[in-house]
């Protein structure tokens, strides 16, 4: 990134203007203990016994009666849980809407070099998120997606790679020529911006989730806030972020990764606050207060699938299961990576841009394609 910006643009702009487009609690009832505990009828039980053999009987009915309490006890919380999570699949599962975000089955669904030659993907190498940050919503036309995060998960999911894609590279578009990356979102919606990038790093994109910067606000208030390491001091509607972490809640982590204006790289350096957003989302999202806490979690995962729109293949099960792999997850655990660029430029149609490194993003893509981003520089 430090290198001097690419002579075939002619022109260096750091510190250009963008556009910004973007940015119950459980009701489950478990068994009245009274019912439970009675046992039925004490005297069809006993059976007017005499009194050589009351006794034991009675010591049965007593232990009769322990035993359907020691089953009480042990069936209120299974049953409680059971329809807890009964409760929040059927929040998730209502929520979230699936669309064509991948492109159709095929040869055209699988990356390809400048060649036109399909690039092999290895077995067990991991899975790829692609998430799209648009309020606009995937059916506005022409729209621009402004974020755009590739998330690794490796294979034994130890660890959890987010490469930010800054949305003015210059790259090939399949069928339109050279443009800025998330021009492939406007031309051709999700799926064109999938085999855009699948193209350029020669990896497969597995999922893809699209979600409003105003969900992630939601979503941040419905944890608590969270806490945010700052790199780079800004003042932006009424709050002053200054260099360390800082507790954001839902307002203010909205206006923290929006701002690009007073940043040192503009566009790159919100790139690198919004990544630093969502590492500290996900790590409070996967920290036990919310996990077991059944209010929280519930709402916090009506905030984070009400406006989620996720590809054609993945369903809530997947989800959930991805979710239950992570829970280890810490800190040292999310590592965050610029998408490799040589400088900034101006294209021959004059807009602002910046210039691949086309040697570092082929790295990049082998090092995703083979499962090896923990040790990629």
């Amino acid at each position: 990134m430090g290198c001097p910006p690419d002579t075939y643009t002619g022109a260096v702009d750091s510190t250009r203007e963008r556009d910004a487009d973007l940015f119950e609690r459980d009701e489950t009832d478990g068994p009245d203990g009274a019912d439970g505990g009675s046992g039925g009828s004490g005297d069809d039980w006993d059976g007017g016994a005499a009194a050589d053999g009351g006794s034991g009987r009675r010591e049965k009915k007593r232990n009769r009666k322990v035993l359907v309490a020691a089953l009480v006890l042990l069936l209120v919380p299974v049953l409680a849980v059971g329809g807890y999570l009964a409760w929040l699949n059927h929040i998730v599962t209502n929520n979230v809407k699936q669309e064509l975000l991948l492109p159709d089955s095929g040869t055209d669904s699988q990356p390809t070099d400048k060649n036109g030659n399909v690039v092999a993907q290895p077995t067990g190498s991991g899975t790829n998120y692609l998430i799209i940050g648009n309020d606009a919503g995937p059916d506005r036309v022409g729209a621009r997606s402004d974020v755009m995060v590739l998330v690794h998960v490796p294979e034994d999911h130890s660890q959890v790679t987010l490469i930010h894609f800054p949305r003015d590279l210059y790259v090939s578009i399949p069928g339109k020529g050279k443009n800025k990356l998330n021009a492939a979102y406007a031309f051709g919606g999700a799926p064109l911006l999938v085999k855009t990038m699948q193209n350029m790093l020669g990896i497969r994109i597995d999922h893809v989730a699209m979600q409003g910067f105003e969900g992630f606000k939601a979503m941040t208030d419905a944890v608590g806030g969270v806490d945010v390491d700052v790199e780079e001091p800004s003042k932006d509607n009424g709050y002053d972020f200054t260099v360390g972490t800082m507790h954001m809640t839902g307002d203010m982590a909205l206006a923290f990764v929006r701002e690009r204006k007073q940043l040192s790289e503009g566009d790159i350096s919100r790139g690198r606050r919004q990544l630093a957003f969502i590492k500290a989302l996900m790590l409070k999202t996967l920290n036990k207060d919310v996990l077991l806490n059944p209010v929280r979690l519930s709402e916090f995962a009506d905030a984070a699938t009400k406006n989620l729109t996720v590809d054609q293949k993945l369903d809530v099960g997947t989800m959930r299961s991805e979710a239950f792999a992570l829970r280890d997850l810490r800190g040292g655990d999310i590592r965050f990576i610029t998408a490799p660029f040589t400088g900034f430029g101006t294209s021959p149609q004059g807009a602002s841009i910046d210039i691949v490194d086309e040697v570092k993003m082929a790295d990049l893509g082998e090092a995703i394609r083979n499962d090896e981003l923990a040790s990629y520089k």
